[in-house]
């Protein structure tokens, strides 16, 4: 069995090679390899059956030069620390790449929540907020939704974090209902992104996107969406896959049924979906099956140096964050894969969230065509100038979008200068 890769190392792995080939001395950005706080907190919780658990929790603030922290909160049972600095930092050159005034943060529970109850949820969210809720808040950090959190519950966290602090506070998280202060179109921003880069990316390599084939790894939130989006813009869906399982169509498949039968499946899966023509296949056959563009949305380290060596795709494009080892994006340049990276490709989510923060701020609240034409006016000004970057110095998209934000951050820092 390979070990795992520590997703911390690899970034900073990622890091480096793009401040070699920029000509950065350490020194520069030495203080980007380091994240500023770290917080682990235990917290017991009472469940519907009466017992007590206790949870752990996580929230890292990586960088704060820019603005605010921001960055999501997920519950699963592989959260650690490691991974949570790795996302928090990539959250930080996420935001720059696009040029947004925030920070990067990223917070997670170690808990596997298929199968607990609404009221137990609720609870967890709630005592996680408490435990965390003097390292949060509009000015300071702002969390948002991630791997298998919700709007309802950034709603609780709102309404915690208001509690304890007796201010009515919606800045304090984004991603929030509508209803709560939310802004539309955040729940398909992520998705909407990835359609954004994947299109302004089949521009620049003369592939027409309306008879494209396209596998998407993850079904969630933001596989679903960019699926439908490249859906109705004319791409084939040959293969989707999620935690039950994946699914191959040649002909394509019918991706407004499949997602209607995920929100209607009470286990909210692809599992049984029916469709003529459908294969079932596993994730490695969704990684590795023939098309133009594989859109990863699931989880870190998926394309490994392995996997690397079998991928078909003509074009990888990051929907997930750290889906590709560094070994397996070494693989991927030898072999001539494009990947376009997580760090430009899903930061339409963090830009819909800075919208959101904006309007909370503001309590000025915008229609939805006015989110989608700034989410598109700043994902595809950011695509642009990773792209040119990447040709100008003949480097692959990921060191040249780092390249992108080591710059604006080094610039930052050089003007704020080191305390004490």
């Amino acid at each position: 069995m390979a070990q795992k890769t520590n997703p911390f190392e690899n970034m900073l792995e990622q890091l480096d090679a793009a401040a070699e080939i920029a000509g950065l001395d350490k020194q520069e950005y030495i203080t980007l390899r380091y994240p500023e706080r770290e917080l682990t907190v235990n917290f017991p919780v009472k469940m519907d059956d009466g017992s007590i658990r206790v949870f752990t929790g996580y929230r890292v603030q990586h960088s704060t030069l820019r603005g605010p922290a921001k960055g999501g909160i997920r519950f699963h049972p592989d959260v650690d620390m490691d991974e949570t600095r790795a996302l928090a930092a990539w959250m930080t050159f996420k935001c720059a790449v696009v040029d947004i005034p925030y920070g990067g943060a990223k917070g997670g529970v170690t808990v596997d929540p298929t199968g607990m109850s609404q009221g137990e949820l609720e609870r967890i969210t709630r005592a996680y907020t408490a435990a965390i809720a003097d390292f949060i808040g509009p000015e300071k950090d702002i969390p948002a939704t991630d791997v298998n959190t919700t709007q309802q519950m950034m709603g609780w966290i709102m309404d915690t974090y208001s509690t304890l602090t007796g201010v009515y506070s919606p800045g304090v998280v984004t991603s929030k209902p509508v209803e709560a202060g939310g802004s539309l179109g955040r729940k398909e921003a992520t998705g909407l992104g990835v359609f954004f880069v994947t299109r302004e990316l089949a521009k620049k390599l003369d592939i027409d996107l309306a008879t494209s084939t396209v596998a998407v790894q993850g079904f969630g939130n933001v596989g679903s969406n960019a699926a439908k989006f490249l859906y109705e813009a004319g791409a084939k869906i040959v293969a989707v896959s999620d935690v039950s399982g994946g699914i191959y169509c040649e002909d394509g498949l019918d991706i407004p049924a499949l997602i209607e039968y995920v929100e209607n499946n009470p286990k909210r899966v692809i599992e049984g979906y029916k469709q003529d023509g459908v294969k079932a296949t596993d994730n490695h056959g969704i990684l590795t099956c023939k098309c133009d563009f594989l859109v990863l949305a699931a989880l870190e380290n998926q394309i490994t140096e392995e996997v690397a060596k079998e991928v078909q795709a003509k074009v990888i494009v990051e929907g997930a964050n750290g889906p590709t080892t560094f070994a397996g994006d070494k693989v991927l340049e030898e072999r001539g894969i494009i990947v376009s990276p997580d760090i430009l490709t899903n930061a339409g989510g963090v830009t819909c969230s800075y919208f959101e923060w904006v309007q909370n701020l503001q309590h000025h609240y915008w229609d939805l065509e006015t989110v989608n034409t700034n989410l598109e006016r700043i994902m595809v000004k950011a695509f642009n100038e990773v792209y040119e970057t990447a040709e100008q110095l003949k480097v692959p998209m990921r060191i040249a979008a780092y390249i992108v934000a080591l710059k604006r951050l080094i610039a930052t820092q050089k003007i704020r200068g080191i305390f004490p």
